[in-house]
């Protein structure tokens, strides 16, 4: 189809990474790390880790919440960037 695992491999105690896995996940990595960055926010900031709603369309709702509220927060800095 096209379409290739971007899913990083792992070390384990008797089997480190090869130098070959070491450079894939580097490649990787430079795609993952700004959305990781949006996760770690919402779940720093907002608790985005857990729900206590029941029903997808409320859960739905919560999240789209927690992207505004998280926009509004990042904004003022976003702002300055723009200014300069």
């Amino acid at each position: 189809m096209g379409s290739k695992s971007l899913i990083m491999e792992k070390g384990y105690r008797h089997k480190p990474l090869t130098k070959e896995q070491k450079k894939r996940n580097k490649e990787i990595s430079k795609k993952r790390w700004r959305v990781e960055q949006t996760f770690g926010g919402l779940h720093r900031w907002f608790g985005c880790h857990i729900t206590r709603l029941k029903g997808l369309e409320k859960v739905h709702h919560q999240h789209i919440l927690e992207a505004i509220a998280y926009n509004l927060k990042r904004s003022p800095g976003l702002v300055c960037l723009l200014v300069k």
